[in-house]
């Protein structure tokens, strides 16, 4: 019996050594690290608990080491680090880009196979425009087949989508998948009958040696990511139109006049919509649908900081980037928390500080949606202003705060207006 404990103290004592080595690989290279580490899970727990969703949590860390240039977080006993200095973010999303061309986001191939082969709108454009079929969104009749209702609750930032994420080491092990069956079955299908229809036609020339799978991939991604973010950022244009009366009657009369010049509204009617390109940026900036950049280091490279911090990153590192930190920085942005439109006009855009916005991605990752996502908003807004009013509803909980349940934005309580004819 005294054997066993010895066997068991032995093999405890081991691996406190072993989470010593690990969670001390920061302070090793001599990079700051965040408080709060806990063993074997490293700095998830608030998002385990549902404290807060991981673009909050990395918020927190870029306001509180204002000082640093970069920052060590550990997920589970994997190190990630945290880039804060706008020059090394230039250097990891555009000048240096090779070295840091893949995803952060990994999934497990064998468990996700769609989403391991993604190219890196709102749900009746992508259906219509994006794959070329009825999407249903506006038919309650039709139910559970509406093409909007497939998202169900992909974006819950649940236990699964954390082990998903963040710890791909141990989703190949319990195999927990991030896209429903439904929706992978359903977008398969939906391929594979529109790829006969197109065999089948003498018009279009599709071959028969194409690699279905990756088709169905990009159409997977289409969907997720242009359905989700482009709904979401419209939710937060539209919340802060109705907060600020004054701006929405502004952006009223750029669209009415500008639609009475081109004669209706017109693709150049959108384009010549300077203000409005103004109100999207900022809402953007203030309200962005995704909080973060993961990268991952490809080939080995040293980070030299403005505050003197030196790091040679190694291939497989993490490399996060806030978006929401960038975004409301008051060293780049005056009253970062002052929704003012005016600072996307023609003089003071060009004063802005470099890789400090990023609602697009920047460099060879810039979103292939962004100029159909941008015109897809301007148009329903324009439509929407030329014959409504906006009004906050006294259901929105103001200040907005995030909801941990989420890995996008989405506030807590939800975002609500009163929408009435002028």
């Amino acid at each position: 019996m005294s054997a066993f404990f010895a066997l068991l103290a032995g093999a405890f004592s081991l691996l406190c050594f072993y989470l010593y080595l690990k969670h001390n690989y920061w302070k090793r290279n001599g990079i700051p690290t965040v408080r709060g580490c806990v063993p074997l899970v490293g700095h998830i727990l608030p998002m385990i608990t549902k404290r807060m969703n991981f673009s909050e949590f990395l918020r927190l860390v870029y306001e509180e080491h204002k000082d640093h240039s970069m920052v060590g977080i550990y997920k589970g006993t994997r190190p990630v680090l945290i880039i804060r200095d706008p020059n090394l973010v230039k250097i990891v999303l555009q000048t240096n880009f090779s070295n840091f061309h893949e995803n952060g986001r990994k999934v497990v191939a064998e468990v996700d196979p769609l989403l391991s082969k993604h190219p890196l709108f709102t749900g009746e454009v992508v259906a219509n425009g994006g794959l070329g079929i009825e999407g249903y969104c506006f038919k309650e009749e039709v139910g559970a087949n509406a093409f909007h209702k497939l998202v169900g609750n992909t974006f819950a930032e649940s236990l699964g989508t954390i082990i998903t994420f963040h710890y791909p080491d141990i989703n190949r092990l319990l195999k927990v998948r991030f896209l429903p069956k439904s929706m992978d079955r359903y977008f398969r299908n939906v391929v594979s009958e529109n790829l006969k229809i197109r065999r089948n036609d003498s018009t279009p020339r599709i071959g028969d040696v194409i690699d279905e799978e990756n088709v169905t991939a990009h159409a997977v991604f289409l969907y997720l990511e242009g359905l989700e973010t482009t709904s979401i950022t419209m939710n937060f244009i539209c919340h802060d139109l109705a907060t600020n009366p004054e701006i929405q009657e502004k952006l009223r009369k750029e669209v009415r006049s500008t639609i009475e010049k081109h004669g209706g509204l017109t693709f150049e009617a959108l384009k010549d919509m300077t203000y409005m390109n103004q109100v999207i940026s900022e809402s953007q900036r203030l309200h962005s649908a995704v909080g973060f950049l993961p990268k991952i280091c490809s080939e080995e490279f040293e980070l030299q900081g403005s505050d003197g911090l030196t790091y040679r990153i190694k291939p497989g590192t993490e490399v996060d980037i806030s978006i929401f930190g960038l975004h409301t920085d008051p060293k780049y942005w005056e009253n970062p928390d002052v929704f003012d439109p005016e600072r996307f006009n023609d003089e003071r855009e060009q004063t802005i500080e470099k890789m400090t916005f990023l609602p697009f991605n920047v460099g060879p990752r810039i979103c292939v949606e962004m100029r159909m996502a941008l015109l897809q908003m301007k148009a329903c807004l324009a439509t929407l202003l030329s014959n409504y009013k906006l009004e906050l509803s006294p259901r929105t909980q103001v200040p907005l705060k995030l909801s941990p349940y989420y890995f996008m934005s989405e506030p807590v309580g939800g975002n609500w207006a009163y929408i009435s004819k002028l």
